[in-house]
């Protein structure tokens, strides 16, 4: 059993109502398109690889990828809380939290991540028993109110926007913070 990459199939699962599908339906659409799309990014997916070449859908690389997402994924655990709650029911001598809240200034997440967020975190960070790693957007804001951590700032060129034809990526900076 096969699927083959098609611009056909992939708008046809583009349109698709979820609402109309099974859980199992749902995550098979989810897959397929993620496969088909450019660049993994599935908020307004498009198709296609750009210059390389697609693999095409198979039922033998689909076991491959649900068993090597099954070994990656072994004892760990999924839960939807509040991301503060999620700390500190985890945090211990030996945890390592990783953060990566939106930007601020930025929308789209569909959710208020506002400036309380943000000195949450840092004073989470401060007290909590394990060690944190934070990144966030290279602004004044940011430097402020992490300004008792550790603060590392990172050049970045992100794969997925676009520049100008011809032109090389903007160069953006994000800051790397850490309570150790």
């Amino acid at each position: 059993m096969g699927m083959l990459h098609s611009r056909w199939l992939f708008e046809r699962l583009k349109s698709q109502a979820v609402s109309d599908l099974t859980d199992i339906q749902r995550a098979a659409r989810y897959y397929s398109i993620n496969r088909m799309v450019f660049g993994g990014g599935m908020k307004n997916p498009s198709f296609g690889y750009g210059r390389s070449s697609a693999a095409g859908l198979s039922a033998s690389r689909f076991t491959s990828d649900i068993e090597m997402l099954s070994a990656r994924l072994d004892r760990v655990f999924i839960e939807h809380l509040h991301w503060a709650g999620c700390i500190e029911r985890y945090d211990s001598s030996n945890t390592l939290v990783y953060c990566d809240p939106p930007y601020f200034g930025t929308s789209g997440y569909g959710m208020v991540f506002d400036m309380s967020q943000y000195t949450k975190m840092a004073e989470i960070a401060r007290t909590m028993k394990g060690k944190m790693m934070i990144s966030v957007n290279d602004i004044p804001e940011m430097r402020t109110v992490f300004a008792d951590f550790h603060i590392e700032q990172l050049a970045i060129k992100y794969s997925r926007a676009r520049g100008v034809e011809g032109q090389a990526r903007k160069e953006s900076f994000e800051l790397l913070i850490r309570n150790f």
